[in-house]
């Protein structure tokens, strides 16, 4: 993690900032970021107006699918259309935010969802500014020249490479239209890819080579709608983080298709094509009435606000497992043709997959508090100060926190300054009235013994779906608490980002029967000793079973299990009847 000023001078030791274009996937903490890359320039005497980059930016995002975000979805978008005015006038190089749906589809959204919700997510942030007033007619069309995208490519190809087209027709169409810009090249939808992640799998893993390589066809195949820049998942996602061998294989698979097919030889393929023609045109104008029913409710941050975005995004995501566990979804070598040789790929000592260093943590609050027992605490107290005074006052963060990342204040307490003046935010979680598609005898019979259960303890068996930590990737945890209800679990779930205390307090004042935390983000043993032992203070580790799902090694699995976590499920468990079985059978094994 990036803690202060200090850190950038490391990162970027040797590297002339004037010569490289330096990408920042941030969000929440994106005018920070910014700021230290411009206090770095400043430090260094380098031209702080040469600089190229993107910063991530895109908070409505975060609220839908990826969890990064601190402040309310007003104040966020403050703090973007800020960056906007800072950077079209002192980093005119710089693209101040890049809209993602990526994170859309990988959180369920269909075609037509990621093309609704990311353009309505950048007309929203274009109204915005229009109506702040800080740009000229000409200005306005630069800002609108340097919004980019970042999008997902499924293995659907013909579809997606549909959805690329309707992207570029539907942008040129609404910036034209609605803006007034009359240069063609800032009407441009410049976009970069990075195909999907969701559809990979832990069972026969060695088949998402195959996969990556369709899902990149998508994206490179249309020349009118080809990406700017490509980056390919690697095969092994979907059991821990790649190594670099595993990073450098996805290299070469683009490298292939770029230099040695002829895909980028000829002109484009589908130019004239009445299918292609008629499956854009299907997607343009469902996208079209999406984005003008969000429109209507007043934009996106209205939309988010109201619970309707994230609403529509788990139904997907149900729709989408549900389709897998009746099968009528085929993902080769998880629901159909499951039997195989093992994969030599996960055969090495350390089973194909990257383990983090234990002491990395250590040595990073060690320097972080370096930093702050050797800074000038009185101009980092101003700073502070300052920043605050401006977010109270409207005027604009970007110099007040510049002048932080010159006085070396950190990260959290930069953060922790705009969250005393804005607040934090807690959005809709999206589970509810959700339901699955998750019938039969199965469904029945397992309804019967949680009946049972209910009937021998008195309620109804209740279970706290639990996100610890800073991991804001939701999926697996939405999925489960629908499932749970469907089956008839009685389900809190709260959302992400909940410390391990919180989690336990949770449990204990709801009188739950079982915990299912969800982790992501490579901490499930710590967090899962955090939970355990606030059980054990609580007197609540005999009442109340703990479970564990997430990206989680065999050897973790095995270590959870013997420190008392009662089942661990991976990707690998898929079949959502398997799963709530399981915690059916721990909660009757008591």
């Amino acid at each position: 993690p990036i803690n202060s000023l200090d850190d950038f001078h490391v990162l970027f030791d040797g590297i002339p900032l004037e010569k490289m274009n330096t990408s920042m996937t941030i969000n929440g903490t994106a005018m920070w970021l910014l700021a230290l890359y411009v206090a770095l320039a400043r430090e260094r005497g380098e031209d702080e107006s040469k600089l190229q980059g993107t910063t991530q930016n895109d908070l409505i995002k975060e609220y839908l699918a990826r969890g990064t975000y601190i402040f309310p979805p007003e104040a966020s978008m403050r703090l973007i259309a800020e960056m906007y005015e800072y950077c079209l006038e002192a980093i005119p190089k710089w693209n101040a935010s890049n809209i993602c749906s990526y994170h859309l589809q990988e959180a369920g959204a269909t075609p037509v969802q990621e093309l609704a919700f990311a353009l309505a997510n950048a007309i929203s942030l274009l109204d915005l500014l229009k109506e702040r007033g800080h740009f000229d007619d000409e200005q306005f069309e630069r800002a609108v020249g340097r919004i980019s995208f970042f999008v997902n490519a499924g293995i659907r190809f013909i579809e997606e490479m549909s959805k690329m087209r309707a992207f570029g027709e539907l942008w040129d169409s609404y910036t034209a239209d609605r803006f007034g810009v009359k240069n063609e090249k800032y009407r441009r939808f410049r976009y970069g890819v990075q195909v999907n992640s969701l559809g990979l799998t832990e069972a026969q893993p060695e088949n998402n080579a195959w996969r990556i390589i369709l899902e990149a066809l998508g994206v490179t195949l249309s020349r009118n709608a080809r990406c700017r820049a490509l980056q390919l998942p690697a095969w092994n996602e979907a059991m821990s983080l790649p190594r670099p061998w595993d990073q450098q294989w996805s290299l070469r698979l683009q490298q292939i298709l770029a230099y040695e097919t002829d895909l980028l030889e000829y002109p484009d393929l589908f130019d004239g094509s009445p299918v292609v023609q008629a499956k854009v045109q299907e997607l343009m104008d469902e996208a079209t009435a999406e984005i003008e029913t969000i429109l209507g409710m007043g934009g996106v941050i209205p939309a988010i606000e109201s619970g309707y975005m994230k609403t529509a995004l788990v139904r997907s995501m149900s729709e989408r497992m549900s389709k897998i566990n009746s099968g009528e979804q085929i993902v080769v070598g998880l629901n159909k043709w499951t039997d195989g040789l093992p994969s030599p790929l996960t055969a090495g000592d350390d089973g194909g997959i990257f383990k983090v260093d234990e002491k990395a943590a250590e040595e990073i609050i060690a320097h972080l508090e370096q930093v702050r027992a050797t800074r000038d605490s009185a101009r980092a107290e101003a700073a502070i100060e300052a920043l605050k005074a401006a977010a109270r006052d409207g005027s604009s963060l970007m110099e007040p926190s510049i002048e932080c990342a010159l006085a070396r204040v950190t990260t959290g307490e930069w953060a922790g300054a705009l969250r005393e003046v804005f607040g934090e935010y807690r959005p809709a979680t999206g589970i509810e009235g959700q339901t699955l598609g998750l019938t039969g005898d199965r469904v029945e019979v397992l309804r019967e013994r949680i009946n049972a259960l209910a009937e021998k303890q008195g309620h109804r068996p209740r279970i706290v779906v639990g996100k610890p930590g800073l991991d804001g990737h939701s999926n697996g945890a939405e999925v489960i608490a629908v499932s749970a209800r469907h089956v008839g679990f009685d389900v809190i779930y709260s959302g992400i980002r909940l410390s391990p205390d919180e989690i336990v307090q949770s449990a204990v004042e709801e009188g739950a029967d079982l915990i299912g935390a969800s982790v992501l983000s490579g901490s499930h043993i710590d967090l899962a000793k955090q939970i355990l032992e606030g059980l054990r203070e609580q007197d609540a580790d005999e009442d109340i079973a703990v479970v564990v799902g997430g990206i989680i090694p065999p050897a973790d699995a095995r270590e959870l299990e013997s420190m008392g976590i009662r089942k661990v499920f991976t990707p690998a468990d898929y079949d959502l009847m398997d799963v709530m079985e399981s915690m059916v059978d721990v909660l009757e094994a008591r």
